[in-house]
């Protein structure tokens, strides 16, 4: 028996599930939105994005304290973690968070229904859905018109590798622990790993990031890539390239980690107090019944969809990370949007040549569009135009003057084909380059744009310059 009917059901309230839900909504569609975790934000705000950005911000804040104010004349002595209050402050800024978008439901009447999603069976042309507690019990049936399946992404498992979350932990009981462990190893040099890597090397911890390629950050350009790794071993973190992770296992108070070379097989062992798995996300889909129903899934569990975002049934449409590609909020939260406008009749895309990925490491990495091998790979004629921090006046001033802005142009057009940066606010930076691509800008126009002095952005406007040897700053 059908309790209510709705012309879209969200499936999933993370940042691409609730902001799809408010747009529909916006766009005068009666819109529910089914959330398991019992919280809006999905992954992103509850155990991803937003935690970990908080204890980053805190661990550099102590790092700084540590090693940086005396050089600014600031003499504070020997200073001590509390990490009960940074973990409470970290947990704080979620809950606000959560409490925000339940707020902005609330304003644009949106239906937030907690409980578990499965698709029923398909009466009268509309689409029922089973609503279960987190024990499985079923509580009532929803039917409707449209249904958008936005149920994120989960951390990808390992063989060999079991979680406890307490000692053996993703990024989940990551950012949780209850001590900084005088040693942590990290399987997987990505950007999770890495982030958290630099969370816990600034609270204390001996770390090691463990990477099956041989190198870190895929698939970020090289040249960034390489880069970072040496800014990244300067500051403390160790890394074991090239190399595999046959099995971790509990040992009295550790962990051992028995790891394989991928270049000559050659065996070791070695113990950490904590060990963080961080090789990827894998799509959440068990439990919906998306195969009873009709909806085509890809070899490796994502859901296949068209230009539209439409899976395979029409009417079931499906976003963010259980699609695959870049695993972003912020390209989840377009799609959402996207799709949302789709549905009630307009015209929408989403441009993913301008969607920008970064590393909330210090310093931060941020690219967007195509990196050198990409522009190599497509026998693209291009121009690259690079400029240091360290000539930078702010930077200088500041003590960040590490790192680099590159840019990537068509050497016949001068349009502008991509941005790699590593330095002070490069995800803040980059915004002006994805704004730039978005409008086909050439490199031209950003040098010839002025920009305030003295800042940071300078170095994007002297990068510019840089494409046609015009650099005035170095």
């Amino acid at each position: 028996m059908n309790d209510v009917s709705y012309d879209l059901v969200v499936i999933g309230g993370g940042p691409g599930g609730y902001v799809c839900a408010i747009r529909a909504a916006q766009l005068g569609l009666n819109v529910a939105c089914i959330e398991s975790r019992g919280a809006l934000g999905g992954t992103c705000l509850n155990v991803g994005c937003i935690p970990s950005k908080a204890l980053l911000h805190s661990s550099h804040l102590f790092e700084d304290a540590n090693k940086k104010f005396a050089s600014h004349g600031i003499n504070l002595g020997s200073v001590n973690l509390d990490l009960k209050k940074m973990m409470s402050r970290k947990d704080k800024v979620v809950s606000q968070n959560v409490q925000g978008i339940e707020f902005l439901f609330k304003k644009n009447k949106v239906q937030y229904i907690k409980g578990r999603a499965s698709f029923g069976s398909l009466p009268n042309g509309q689409f029922e859905i089973n609503i279960s507690d987190t024990k499985g019990k079923k509580a009532n049936t929803i039917s409707s018109k449209y249904v958008v399946i936005a149920t994120g992404s989960e951390s990808s498992s390992l063989k060999g590798v079991e979680i406890d979350e307490e000692r053996i932990v993703t990024s989940t009981g990551a950012l949780s622990l209850k001590k900084v462990p005088k040693t942590m190893t990290i399987i997987g040099g990505g950007v999770i790993g890495l982030e958290m890597g630099s969370v816990w090397r600034r609270l204390g911890a001996e770390v090691t990031v463990i990477e099956y390629l041989d190198h870190i950050l895929p698939p970020l350009d090289s040249e960034i890539r390489q880069n970072m790794q040496k800014i990244l071993t300067k500051q403390g973190i160790s890394f074991q390239l090239g190399t595999k992770v046959n099995q971790v296992s509990l040992e009295k108070e550790k962990v051992r980690i028995d790891t394989e070379s991928t270049h000559d097989g050659s065996l070791q062992s070695s113990l950490a107090d904590v060990v963080m798995l961080s090789i990827g996300r894998s799509p959440v889909t068990s439990g919906l019944g998306l195969e009873d129903i009709g909806v085509s899934l890809a070899k490796n569990g994502f859901i296949n969809v068209d230009n539209s975002y439409q899976t395979s049934k029409p009417g079931i449409y499906a976003i963010g990370d259980v699609i695959g590609g870049m695993m972003l909020a912020h390209k989840a939260e377009d799609e959402g949007v996207c799709v949302a406008e789709i549905i009630s009749g307009r015209k929408s895309h989403v441009n993913y040549k301008a969607i920008a990925s970064v590393v909330y490491t210090d310093p931060e990495v941020a690219s967007i569009g195509m990196t050198e091998e990409e522009v190599i790979k497509n026998n693209i004629d291009y121009n690259i135009g690079k400029f240091p921090f360290s000539a930078n006046s702010r930077a200088r001033a500041n003590g960040t003057s590490d790192g680099f802005v590159k840019l990537i142009a068509d050497k016949t057009t001068d349009t502008l084909l991509g941005c790699h940066i590593i330095g002070p606010a490069a995800g803040d930076l980059i915004m002006e380059i994805a704004v730039g691509i978005e409008f086909s800008t050439s490199t031209e126009d950003i040098a010839r744009t002025s920009h305030a002095h003295p800042q940071l952005g300078e170095a994007i406007k002297e990068a510019a310059l840089a494409i046609e040897g015009r650099a005035i700053h170095i």
